[in-house]
C-alpha cells in the first residue's frame, strides 16, 4: 500500500508536469513567451444526473460568489476531488468551509462511496450560504457544517479521516495538523492550501517535511500553492 500512495505522489507530480507544459505551449503550436498562466479549456464533465447537478451548483458558485468569499481556484477543487477519489474517501474532514465550494467538490466523490463530508467554519454567514449551495447541489445529507471556532471543535471528530483539507486561518495549520493527524488513516492524506511561501506557516511546512509518518509534496506553486501529505502505511 505504501508503494501505491508513492505511486500516487509520482503521478500527481507528472500531472503538474504536464499542466505546466499545457499552460506554456498550446497544442500544435510554439510556446507561448508571454502568458505562464494560459491553459486549455478544460471541463469536468459530468457521469451522470447526480455528479450534473453537484457541478452545476459549483459553476454557480464559482461564478457569482467567489467576490468577497476564500474560494479555491477551479483547478485547485478539481486536484482535491482528484485526490479524494484516488484513496477512496467516505470521511472528509475541511477547516474552512466558505461557502461550500471546495466542499462541493468533495460530495462529487462522496455521493458515490457512501461517505461524508464534516467542515469547520467560524463565519455564521458564510456556513449560511454554504448550506444553502450543498441543498441546492442535494448533498445536504452527507455534509456536516460545524459552526465556531475550529480549534475548539475540531475535538468533536472522533472517526477515521481519509482526507483532511486545511484552508482555514494560515497560522492555525499547525494546531489542526497535530489535533487531527492521529486521526488520519495509513494511506489517507492532508491537503493544505496557500502553501506558496509568503503564505505558509514554516512551522506547519517543518511539521509535515520532517514527519516520517508523512510523504509531502507541493503542487500549483504558481498560483496559490497547495500541499499534499499521504501518510505513510
Amino acid at each position: 500500500m505504501l508503494r501505491s500512495s508513492v505511486l500516487m505522489l509520482v503521478a500527481c507530480g507528472m500531472l503538474v508536469f504536464a499542466d505546466s507544459v499545457c499552460r506554456a505551449q498550446p497544442p500544435g503550436g510554439p510556446r507561448q513567451r508571454g502568458n505562464p498562466r494560459a491553459v486549455f479549456e478544460v471541463k469536468t464533465l459530468p457521469k451522470d444526473d447526480v455528479e450534473k447537478r453537484i457541478l452545476e451548483v459549483i459553476e454557480e458558485v464559482g461564478r457569482n460568489q467567489r467576490a468577497g468569499n476564500m474560494i479555491v481556484p477551479e483547478e485547485d477543487g478539481r486536484l482535491l476531488r482528484a485526490w479524494a477519489e484516488a484513496v477512496g474517501a467516505k470521511h472528509v474532514v475541511e477547516l474552512g468551509t466558505s461557502v461550500g465550494y471546495s466542499g462541493l467538490w468533495f460530495c462529487l466523490v462522496l455521493k458515490k462511496t457512501g461517505g461524508k463530508l464534516t467542515t469547520f467554519e467560524i463565519n455564521e454567514k458564510r456556513a449560511a450560504m454554504a448550506r444553502e449551495n450543498f441543498e441546492k447541489a442535494g448533498v445536504s445529507d452527507i455534509v456536516t457544517i460545524v459552526l465556531g471556532d475550529a480549534h475548539e471543535t475540531v475535538k468533536q471528530v472522533k472517526e477515521p479521516i481519509d482526507v483532511l483539507f486545511l484552508d482555514a486561518d494560515k497560522t492555525g495549520y499547525l494546531d489542526y495538523f497535530e489535533k487531527l493527524s492521529p486521526l488520519v488513516r495509513p494511506g489517507g492524506v492532508v491537503i493544505a492550501h496557500n502553501m506558496i511561501p509568503s503564505m505558509a506557516d514554516p512551522r506547519f511546512v517543518k511539521a509535515i517535511t520532517t514527519n516520517p509518518d508523512y510523504e509531502t509534496v507541493f503542487l500549483h506553486m504558481d498560483a496559490s500553492g497547495v500541499s499534499v501529505s499521504v501518510k505513510k502505511h
